[in-house]
């Protein structure tokens, strides 16, 4: 299969959307994310490889829908074999994430003691002994990050071995900060560590061998998805760090541009967009063909995006994707005049101390992120018919709903879009431009 990659990297996540180069319409074959990181061509690189394994699974899809398997059976199939194959993966980082914390503690220099080297060993196995539960049918992780699940779960286990204990105890228990510390070390090299073509195939068969349904059919959609060839034609790249993308200049194409005909791609009466992403917040007006023709950009401040909600996650200990819903329970919403990020915390703890409920208070701060976005959506031009909200934050219940209820109040019933996809739109975008320069490129 000849296809297009666009790749958008965003200040948290790193997106990457593959095109089917030789489908007459745009049709999306895979999607990947990954943390953003300091390397952006490893970023990119683990994108990439994310949304390729996507589109293998989508050719499984296609094969057992060839060899005639009904829609329900084939979903079932595909659900469990993405589920192992994602546990095999998963055990795979473990490994190697017990290689390089081993590693770095015995280094004379990290000043390791041997109740701390007792201690990563307790952890590690912790690790390897519950990774099972995270991908069993019906378990809810808070996130798909490899960062994230393990280090919530070493997190945890590190604190039940460094609880307790009186100053009498300090020389016989572990210290909480080293074993955090070897923690924080070791994944950057972890998540840094590329993957390749060989990963996918071993991941892939041991999770045909340990299916519980195995199927001839099966065994032949994934060794039909294996043999077809991949080729990249085109690329394209954008994003906010995108000036330090591993593109050529003319690979690369501004957030704006890319958000306004992603969105359109999937919603052709779309006119006004609203991409809430990590750092940045961007109001764009569509024509009739997808090409943007005014915008407003809040790039300065994290106020109002989805780096803010983050902020208040972790100050309430809370997964990102909890605040929404507990939001949507409020009853009576706080007014919040001021979402500055630096005194987030400050703020939330002294509404607390007030007697103010966590649901109210969230309830208002969605609200005050709303207002802040309606204002640069005037700046742009307004709301017109269709509207399009794309970006992390609109999988957000609470910020959907206060959104909404603003528009109303202020342009009328319009038909507001969310795509469960939304977090790739500028991704999406990206690989139609890359679809484009193909046709721009003369028959030799």
């Amino acid at each position: 299969m000849r296809y297009t990659v666009g790749i958008d990297l965003g200040s948290t996540t790193t997106k990457a959307v593959v095109l089917d180069a030789d489908s007459d319409v745009p049709l999306v074959r895979g999607r990947g994310i990954t943390n953003s990181r300091s390397n952006y061509d490893v970023a990119c690189a683990v994108a990439l490889a994310s949304a390729l394994v996507d589109a293998r699974f989508s050719m499984i899809g296609s094969a057992l829908v060839q060899a005639g398997l009904d829609e329900v059976a084939r979903e079932e199939r595909l659900a469990e074999l993405k589920q192992r194959f994602n546990e095999e993966q998963y055990r795979r980082q473990l490994t190697e994430l017990d290689r390089v914390v081993r590693e770095f503690a015995a280094d004379p220099a990290a000043g390791i003691r041997e109740v701390e080297t007792a201690a990563i060993d307790e952890l590690l196995r912790d690790l390897e002994a519950h990774a099972g539960d995270l991908f069993k049918p019906g378990a809810r992780r808070k996130s798909d990050f490899f960062r994230d699940l393990a280090g919530s779960q070493y997190m945890r286990k590190a604190e039940d071995l460094t609880r307790g204990g009186g100053c009498s105890s300090k020389d016989t228990k572990p210290r909480f900060d080293a074993l955090v510390g070897l923690y924080d070390k070791a994944i950057l090299v972890v998540e840094n560590t590329d993957a390749n073509a060989e990963d996918f195939d071993d991941c892939i068969h041991a999770a045909v061998e340990g299916s519980e349904s195995v199927s001839p059919e099966l065994h032949r959609a994934v060794e039909s998805a294996m043999a077809t060839p991949l080729e990249k034609v085109a690329s394209v790249g954008t994003g906010y760090g995108r000036a330090r993308l591993p593109f050529d200049d003319a690979q690369i194409r501004s957030e704006i541009l890319c958000h306004g005909l992603g969105a359109f791609t999937m919603f052709p009466g779309t006119r006004t967009v609203l991409d809430i992403g990590g750092q940045d917040t961007k109001a764009i007006q569509v024509d009739g063909n997808g090409i943007v023709t005014s915008f407003q950009m809040n790039d300065r401040c994290a106020a109002g995006c989805g780096r803010y909600l983050g902020y208040i996650a972790d100050e309430m200990n809370l997964g990102l994707h909890e605040l929404g819903p507990l939001a949507n329970q409020a009853k009576r919403p706080v007014r919040i005049n001021s979402t500055c990020t630096v005194f987030a915390g400050a703020e939330l703890r002294e509404r607390l101390s007030l007697g103010e409920k966590r649901e109210d208070i969230l309830a208002g701060l969605h609200r005050a992120i709303t207002l802040r976005a309606m204002s640069l959506l005037a700046r742009s031009g307004g709301v017109k018919n269709e509207f399009t909200f794309t970006g992390g934050v609109a999988n957000n219940a609470a910020a959907v709903k206060a959104l909404r209820k603003l528009i109303q109040e202020n342009y009328g019933e319009v038909t507001m879009n969310i795509s469960p996809e939304s977090i790739y739109t500028g991704a999406l975008g990206a690989a139609i431009f890359a679809i484009r320069s193909l046709e721009e490129v003369p028959a030799a």
